[in-house]
């Protein structure tokens, strides 16, 4: 189920439930427009662990990362979410149109193309293949708008692990870009390899 739909980008009031996923390991999956008081306190923890350091917020005030996300609610462009495991705060999701962000100035942005970041915060009870799960479920949830046929991402070349995380998960490697505060990967994921990708979960 996906409502709220806006072209390429998904959004609606804070708090909404605006896509929903069974996952046979996970459990129910729902993506939720990020609420910036009500998940203040849960995604301040995840941006200041250690393990979020390429997140690029680990400095911000809870104060300050809520006017930062009431910010983005603002925005038509740029989009925040919540996603939960049965119930539980698992990841952090940010949905953009790479033309109307520093992104599209380094590369040669396409009319079907939306750029998305996710950080993982909690993970809830072990399941195997946990994150390839989770991406999984974005991927599903951004295809699931027609107006959309490549996924873009920028990860920080000195972010190995989640470079990895993007080859595994069907996404073709492009060129390094400078981008503000650090050198990203730039890596993309079209419709048809993802419909076609044998090795989805």
């Amino acid at each position: 189920m996906t409502t709220f739909t806006t072209d390429r980008l998904v959004s609606g009031p804070a708090g909404t439930v605006v896509h929903t996923a069974d996952d046979p390991v996970l459990g129910l999956m729902e993506i939720a427009v990020l609420d910036p008081v009500a998940d203040l306190e849960v995604i301040h923890r995840w941006v200041t662990a250690p393990t979020a350091r390429f997140w690029g917020l680990g400095d911000l005030t809870a104060p300050e990362l809520g006017e930062l996300y009431a910010y983005v609610d603002g925005l038509s462009t740029h989009h925040a979410f919540v996603i939960r495991r049965d119930g539980l705060p698992i990841v952090l999701l940010q949905t953009y149109e790479p033309e109307n962000d520093p992104l599209g100035e380094v590369y040669d942005a396409q009319a079907g193309d939306v750029g998305t970041h996710f950080l993982l915060g909690d993970r809830g009870a072990p399941a195997r293949g946990f994150t390839t799960r989770v991406a999984h479920v974005i991927t599903g949830f951004l295809f699931a708008q027609p107006a959309v046929e490549r996924i873009v991402i920028e990860p920080d070349v000195g972010n190995a692990r989640a470079v990895a995380r993007a080859r595994l998960s069907g996404f073709t490697l492009g060129p390094q870009v400078e981008l503000p505060g650090k050198s990203g990967q730039l890596a993309f994921l079209t419709r048809d390899a993802w419909e076609s990708d044998g090795a989805r979960p």
